[in-house]
């Protein structure tokens, strides 16, 4: 049986079945494992979570702590509360009429971000000009439609990873401040912010950023370094505007005081910096790593609201999910007809009855596509499901 317990009540001789948070918060090689030791128990605790899941099947148990199977209801619960609450942002393109030029932009904004990362990499300084036209590219696919450069976004390599990655934050960040009725000027700021948070990253070595085993303790912070030193790529960029910067200073920070570099809590995280750590922490979950992989979208969007009890500002967790829609765009689902299709198009008024692309049954044979508007259909999505588990390429099919 698994239970969620306080970290103050883990002890010597549990076994952690899960460290309940993002990966990139720690640096233990697995996710589960034997507490054996006071050191090993100490170290857990540093890591600043408040919650963690134990496996009392293979070490101590805890009586008075709620099951796994508990802990889901109450998202579940949350995740209803969301979806009955309209966050209607307008189209005001076609999705097929957005998807030519969203395609292209996001070639050309991967193309920018690579070279830019290679300038910084090499001593050369940032050019806002040349960012803020394909800034507000971004800005205007978005606003037209943005389910068009969402799925997209989520394509990523591990190579390229960390480029891919910028882009994504980039466009997630600008439909988050758009859900929350910001200027437009300052969404631009906001996307610029984005754009560059991981500049810093360009300081840190190519075999560590790719490393596919355990980071010793210098790798890894010379890892959470790279925040510092884009807070100082920036703050030596001509033009960059104060909203950009503490979108790239503070999007490691933690509501609850946990994150880095400074350790910042609640209402001294900006409203900014409280944005961006909850986009960048999405983002990297949902994208497969040479050392983890990634998790469906909107498991995702789950593990963000569940650790919103203390990581991530409630309000605003709860903006984003119904930004991006409970099963966001691109997203694999199963229907309850046995279909699985690939969610084509949100209904912001609707969020859990999103159009689908049908393209496979669990069956286990692929099906001609088919176009369904959950609006106007008897079918609904009972669960989503994991492309490569059933061994279908998200690339083929996300167009």
């Amino acid at each position: 049986m698994i239970k969620l317990i306080p970290i103050a009540k883990l002890q010597v001789g549990m076994y952690i079945h899960d460290l309940n948070c993002a990966w990139l918060m720690h640096d233990f090689l697995r996710n589960s494992f034997l507490v054996d030791s006071e050191k090993t128990l100490q170290k857990v605790v540093a890591i600043g979570m408040q919650e963690v899941y134990i496996d009392v099947s293979q070490g101590i148990d805890v009586g008075d702590a709620p099951t796994q199977e508990e802990a889901r209801r109450e998202v579940d619960r949350q995740i209803n509360g969301i979806a009955d609450r309209n966050n209607a942002s307008p189209r005001t393109a076609t999705l097929g009429e957005e998807r030519r030029h969203a395609r292209k932009l996001h070639v050309e904004a991967n193309r920018i971000v690579y070279g830019m990362m290679h300038d910084v990499r090499i001593g050369k300084q940032i050019e806002i000009e040349q960012i803020e036209p394909m800034v507000e590219r971004i800005v205007d696919s978005i606003f037209r439609q943005q389910d068009a450069l969402l799925p997209l976004a989520q394509l990523k390599n591990h190579d390229e990873y960390t480029f891919q990655h910028s882009v994504s934050v980039c466009a997630l960040m600008t439909t988050f401040a758009r859900a929350m009725d910001m200027t437009r000027d300052v969404i631009h700021e906001i996307a610029i912010g984005a754009l560059l948070h991981d500049v810093g990253k360009a300081t840190v070595p190519d075999s560590i950023l790719n490393k596919p085993g355990k980071l010793t303790d210098a790798e890894f912070s010379q890892m959470k370094s790279h925040v510092v030193q884009s807070k100082i790529i920036l703050e030596n960029t001509p033009g960059i505007s104060p909203i950009a910067l503490t979108v790239a200073a503070q999007h490691h920070e933690r509501y609850d005081g946990s994150g880095y570099p400074n350790r910042l809590k609640g209402k001294d995280i900006s409203c900014y910096g409280q944005m961006s750590s909850i986009v960048d922490v999405y983002d990297a979950i949902t994208s497969d790593r040479c050392y983890h992989k990634g998790i469906p979208p909107t498991e995702a969007l789950r593990k963000i609201l569940e650790w919103s009890k203390f990581h991530f500002n409630p309000e605003l967790t709860q903006v984003f999910i119904r930004a991006l829609g409970i099963y966001p765009t691109g997203s694999l689902v199963r229907l309850e007809s046995g279909r699985l299709g690939i969610v084509e198009e949100q209904h912001p008024d609707r969020i859990m009855l999103p159009k689908v692309k049908t393209i496979f049954h669990v069956k286990g044979h692929y099906l001609k596509p088919e176009i369904i508007d959950l609006r106007h259909s008897q079918d609904r999505i009972v669960a989503y499901e994991n492309f490569e588990q059933w061994k279908i390429d998200p690339a083929k099919w996300k167009d």
